[in-house]
């Protein structure tokens, strides 16, 4: 498995993204539990969000990324970044897969 940054990004005012947040949460809680995701947050300031990702390939994950509800509701674009760590800390080291 590789390992992936998922950079979502604000298109439309928070108003619009806070309507879509609790089927957004429900989206990344079901992405843990299948073993797809293995953190997120939001970017500070909020303009959009991280989501530190597992998958076969880039493709998959956007496959994955295009069904969040943000970005299926139009609220949000995505870019989906495959990562090669040289170096994780212990603390960090379920990246690794």
């Amino acid at each position: 498995m590789a390992s992936f940054i998922v950079s979502l990004t604000y298109t439309a005012p928070v108003e619009k993204v806070d309507a879509l947040l609790e089927d957004h949460v429900a989206w990344l809680r079901a992405g843990y539990a299948n073993g797809h995701f293995l953190g997120w947050g939001r970017k500070v300031p909020r303009s959009g969000g991280i989501i530190l990702a597992r998958g076969e390939s880039r493709e998959a994950v956007a496959a994955l990324a295009a069904t969040d509800p943000f970005v299926a509701g139009g609220v949000a674009t995505v870019e989906v970044i495959e990562w090669a760590h040289g170096y994780l800390d212990d603390s960090i080291a379920g990246l690794a897969g």
